[in-house]
């Protein structure tokens, strides 16, 4: 783990300080990159699964990539928020098994840094809305990561490093590592990391388990162990979770997406959709482009 975490980078993608009120009332936002909030004044909350996390200056807040969760402000609400995407040559996340909103006190060497960064990115709020389903565009990812592409050399390691230190923080808190695999085979990685590289394909169980020399039984019992959870849904999470980021990022129809993520025809796609969003992909496209740009 120790020679392999470092594999991880980040980018800015935006960074602000707003005031809000009871505007800021969003159910069931997943987005394909992590937030990050420090807390200053007021109060507000972030619901997620069973679990229910209160804003309250002071704290710091991360929320993975792909977690949905609801946002809320009762009454008035200022925060430093940083979003950012994550990259990894596998594909696989940092916090792929700790999909959960963490919460922790923040120390004045988080504040500094979150302030030196926004200080450093002028100009990279959302100015157009703090509503998700406004912002979450394609064209809006692409216009702020071309401002990452004219930043000064310095400010990209700068920018990095502090993403990093900010991150870094969440890994020592007792939700991530109730969740983090231990002694996990690495028969089991190395698939998980096949699975991520290879969503566009038709990928079974059969396939997997010879693709490693184990029998199918097996190789699903261990998986099932490793993993909290069985090899077939695992493979239709992952391309659930590409799915959204291309129904959110993208124009494809939803035919063209289906394929790209390897299901063979779109009521297949549709059912797996529905069974793990809870709505059906044209429903969420829906929702993502309720309000116009």
């Amino acid at each position: 783990m120790s020679k392999s975490i470092f594999k991880y980078s980040f980018t800015l993608l935006n960074i602000d300080y707003v005031k809000l009120n009871k505007k800021w009332n969003f159910n069931n936002v997943i987005s394909p990159y992590y937030r990050l909030y420090y807390i200053d004044e007021g109060m507000g909350s972030i619901s997620h699964s069973s679990d229910k996390l209160i804003l309250e200056p002071g704290y710091l807040y991360l929320i993975p990539s792909f977690t949905i969760c609801n946002l809320n402000c009762e009454d008035y609400l200022s925060q430093y928020f940083i979003q950012f995407f994550e990259e990894s040559p596998d594909g696989i996340s940092l916090f792929n098994h700790n999909r959960n909103v963490m919460k922790l006190p923040a120390t004045q060497t988080d504040i500094v840094l979150i302030k030196q960064m926004l200080r450093e990115n002028p100009r990279r709020g959302i100015n157009r809305s703090d509503n998700p389903k406004v912002y979450e565009k394609e064209v809006h990812y692409k216009e702020y990561q071309s401002l990452n592409n004219q930043l000064k050399p310095h400010l990209i390691f700068e920018n990095q490093g502090i993403l990093l230190l900010l991150i870094s923080r969440f890994l020592n808190t007792e939700k991530f590592n109730q969740n983090t695999p231990q002694n996990t085979p690495s028969k089991i990685l190395d698939t998980m990391s096949y699975i991520q590289l290879h969503l566009g394909e038709n990928l079974t169980v059969v396939d997997l388990a010879k693709r490693v020399n184990q029998n199918k039984d097996y190789f699903s019992k261990q998986f099932l162990l490793h993993n909290g959870q069985r090899p077939l849904n695992y493979i239709h999470e992952k391309k659930i979770e590409r799915a959204q980021y291309l129904i959110a990022t993208t124009n494809k129809s939803l035919l063209e997406i289906a394929l790209d993520t390897g299901f063979s025809n779109l009521p297949h796609f549709s059912k797996i959709f529905r069974r793990i969003v809870s709505i059906t992909p044209g429903k969420y496209r829906q929702e993502n482009n309720k309000i116009s740009m």
